[in-house]
């Protein structure tokens, strides 16, 4: 039977961010349906007001799927504060989740702060992130930190390229923060539902979260984790063919 696949982005982010990414996953799954969507404040949605919490979002996310008459289970792959909607919705809403595949994200139950955002990035995206004077140079910073195999030209490409998505469909400062809020005041349950199977995937060089966060995120649910070495924080940018061939595998019996 096919499956639906839902792919969610992170902090102000929105589905064009996936650039190949899409085409790359939905090669692996040629019968299956790959759709990435936009959390609100973000994207598509760009003019909608971003919840302060990650139930918020789930609610949104629930109701725009419907309006699109996408039914569920889904299965979702999601990154960062993508990952953490993942988390809350098949959490809260186990039948309509039928697998989660979570991308470098971080939970406030597991890991401390300093580890959930590295302190050495925090004047970086506060003064080149929330404060920058121009979109280029917000991306520029973004892909300096989220980024570690692309090389110097192809960031300049894509920090160009995500320049011009910003200014077609910008995220407010009041949106970003409030997604800040969101990631941060973000706890996650002790326990997953048993009837989801999860998945981890891990950039060992990320430099924005801590790799150790996926670690004991992994640990403290007893899921299944594969780090890929080098990669950042973006890791679909870094290696899309190793994590869609990761999630193949494992769905492979």
């Amino acid at each position: 039977m096919a499956d639906n696949w839902i792919l969610l982005r992170g902090l102000i982010r929105e589905s064009r961010h996936w650039e190949d990414f899409v085409q790359t996953f939905q090669a692996r799954f040629p019968g299956d349906t790959v759709i990435a969507v936009d959390l609100p404040g973000n994207g598509t949605r760009w003019q909608e007001r971003s919840p302060a919490c990650i139930e918020d979002m789930v609610a949104s996310l629930r109701t725009s799927l419907s309006d699109r008459g996408l039914q569920p289970p889904f299965n979702v792959l999601a990154l960062s504060l993508g990952a953490m909607t993942a988390i809350s919705w098949l959490n809260d809403y186990p039948g309509e989740v039928g697998r989660a595949v979570l991308l470098n994200t971080s939970v406030a139950r597991f890991s401390p702060f300093w580890q959930r955002l590295q302190a050495a990035n925090y004047w970086r995206i506060l003064r080149h992130g929330l404060f920058a004077r121009t979109a280029l140079r917000k991306e520029q910073m973004i892909l300096s930190i989220t980024s570690n195999l692309r090389t110097e030209t192809e960031r300049a490409q894509i920090a160009a390229r995500w320049a011009g998505y910003a200014s077609e469909r910008p995220v407010s400062r009041g949106n970003a923060l409030r997604q800040i809020v969101a990631a941060a005041r973000f706890s996650a349950p002790a326990t997953l539902p048993a009837t989801v199977p999860v998945l981890v995937l891990n950039g060992g060089g990320d430099r924005l979260v801590s790799p150790a966060c996926s670690a004991a995120l992994a640990s403290g649910w007893g899921l299944p984790m594969s780090v890929h070495p080098r990669a950042g924080h973006d890791l679909t940018l870094d290696d899309g063919p190793w994590a869609a061939d990761q999630v193949r595998q494992w769905m492979t019996p």
